[in-house]
């Protein structure tokens, strides 16, 4: 992703196109977070977004909230990633963007159950994002959605606990 992040960089600096030059360093940033380079990677990221936002760009912002909320998460900030996931949500709602709206409710149970919130939340939040992903008639988002909340319930179940829950994040 890096390497790809880097190409788009290096195109939209030679044609001017700002769009994609924010989104090589979102997509940067993320590669760079996966990576291990939490803090480098975050800080790209949300270059990337206050960039995108001064042009007054709001496609696909829910995406790269997600994106910066899966950075925080693997950095051990899952509160500030709660935070991104509820201005996603948000933003998804107010701009009709719904598409996202699966992940988003999956990412919120990925970190409601890191941190160790309310089982019931947990669940709802699970259980929303397959719901949603049935309803969108999305195959590959209910799948990933009951992957991971069939993890969350098998990690609970074998008493290793969910504080710290983790999980390949997409």
């Amino acid at each position: 992703m890096d390497r790809l992040a880097s190409d788009l960089i290096e195109l939209a600096t030679r044609h001017n196109l700002v769009y994609f030059l924010n989104l090589g360093a979102i997509n940067r940033g993320w590669a760079r977070s996966a990576s291990g380079n939490t803090a480098e990677g975050i800080s790209l990221i949300e270059q990337g977004i206050r960039n995108l936002r001064e042009t007054g760009t709001v496609l696909a912002l829910p995406h790269y909230l997600a994106r910066k909320a899966e950075a925080l998460h693997l950095a051990d900030r899952t509160s500030e990633a709660l935070e991104a996931i509820n201005e996603a949500e948000a933003l998804a709602e107010r701009f009709e963007q719904r598409v996202y709206r699966a992940t988003l409710h999956r990412l919120r149970g990925v970190f409601l159950a890191a941190i160790g919130a309310e089982e019931t939340q947990i669940e709802a939040s699970f259980c929303e994002a397959i719901r949603i992903a049935k309803e969108q008639k999305s195959v590959s988002l209910e799948k990933r959605a009951e992957a991971t909340y069939a993890e969350y319930r098998r990690q609970k179940a074998s008493g290793s606990g969910c504080r710290g829950f983790r999980l390949p994040l997409w």
